[in-house]
């Protein structure tokens, strides 16, 4: 399952390079609110902190519609940027709630566990050790936020929930899927971030959210199979149907074919 999901995902990024090189170039301009804006406003530091939560928060946002649109290429399909702009206005709230939730951890590594470390006692090791042990497990159950939200619920306490469920019941995954993620950053940083960025690790956690989702339909219709021996040949058979092969040729002269 994990070598499909690798395998589509990089096909799907070189199907709509451009569209995932578009919504990559918006995010930049995006992220360069608060890395820029607050410095030229340090004159006025409550207006640089305002700059700097809202340009944050923007780009939560921005990452929720980009997610919607993704949905399709998983899918399929394509989306056109008019479509953007529809799913902006479907975005904003989980992308506040996804924003705050960032602050929130933020907050807690940069104060809490300091805090706690400081006391120099086994209670205040503890404490510190409790936090973060319960943000890495945030951290990796969170990576489906945006994909859960376009695919399985609108209300952000069910989303949460269910990227917890995910994670609990899939750990090894949701842990790949992060260093995954983490070397789709590396490669992205020699690239500019304009590939695959992102917009494109945004479309891997879709499609990695997509196909485990066939492994719930499955024991959904099997309630007496076995959750550690999934069939996960038959059950992509269909999906490598759809994805099918490509040779070195076909990725560079397409139109040969």
């Amino acid at each position: 399952m994990i070598g499909f999901l690798i395998k589509k995902t990089f096909f799907d990024l070189w199907d709509n390079l451009f569209r995932v090189a578009l919504l990559n170039l918006g995010f930049i301009a995006s992220a360069a609110i608060p890395i820029f804006v607050p410095s030229l406003l340090e004159s006025v530091p409550w207006l640089g902190m305002t700059a700097l939560g809202i340009g944050i928060l923007w780009c939560f946002v921005y990452l929720a519609a980009s997610a919607l649109c993704l949905k399709s290429i998983s899918d399929y399909g394509a989306f056109g940027f008019g479509d953007f702009f529809v799913h902006l206005k479907q975005a904003w709230l989980p992308g506040l709630v996804m924003g705050g939730i960032a602050c929130l951890i933020l907050i807690l590594c940069r104060v809490a566990i300091p805090f706690y470390l400081n006391m120099g006692s086994l209670i205040g090791l503890l404490l510190a050790a409790v936090i973060f042990w319960t943000l890495v497990v945030s951290l990796l159950a969170l990576l489906f936020f945006f994909p859960i939200r376009a695919r399985l619920d609108k209300n952000a306490l069910k989303i949460i929930k269910k990227c917890y469920l995910i994670f609990f019941d899939n750990p090894l995954f949701c842990i790949f899927s992060f260093i995954y993620c983490l070397v789709s950053l590396g490669l992205s940083g020699l690239l500019a971030f304009l590939f695959p960025g992102p917009a494109g690790m945004l479309l891997y956690l879709d499609e990695a959210l997509r196909l485990r989702l066939l492994k719930y339909d499955w024991l959904e219709a099997n309630p007496d199979g076995n959750r550690r021996k999934i069939p996960w040949d038959a059950l992509l058979i269909d999906e490598r149907e759809k994805t099918g092969t490509r040779s070195l040729r076909n990725f560079i002269f397409p139109w040969k074919d």
